[in-house]
């Protein structure tokens, strides 16, 4: 278990608790909720976000099975932008590619 996760002993209780509250108290409830789980999102695309630097060659599978292998072109907020062997420009999660070849591996000194 991670050590910033809290561990809900009783869930019976919790259940029990959440039955009786009224609707504008679920209603803030969620929006807690949802709040959280976007942190923890943005969180998780962070971290996988990091492995990678502009120059990098990967590759990625399209909606059809295909392998797609491209160079990481730009860092966005959500998807890494990678232009395509044949110049198509794609975004793509972090968490769809898989890392070929670092920027600068080709170097010799």
């Amino acid at each position: 278990m991670k050590t910033d996760s809290v561990k809900i002993y009783d869930r019976v209780s919790a259940v029990e608790a959440i039955k009786r509250l009224g609707e504008d108290d679920l209603l803030f409830l969620n929006r807690l909720i949802v709040e959280r789980l976007k942190l923890i999102s943005q969180a998780k695309s962070t971290r996988l976000m990091a492995a990678f630097t502009i120059g990098d060659r990967v590759s990625f599978q399209d909606a059809d099975g295909r392998t797609i292998q491209g160079v990481v072109r730009r860092l966005n907020k959500k998807t890494v932008s990678v232009i395509a062997a044949d110049g198509h420009r794609w975004n793509v999660s972090p968490g769809f590619l898989q890392l070929e070849k670092t920027a600068g591996e080709d170097l010799v000194f």
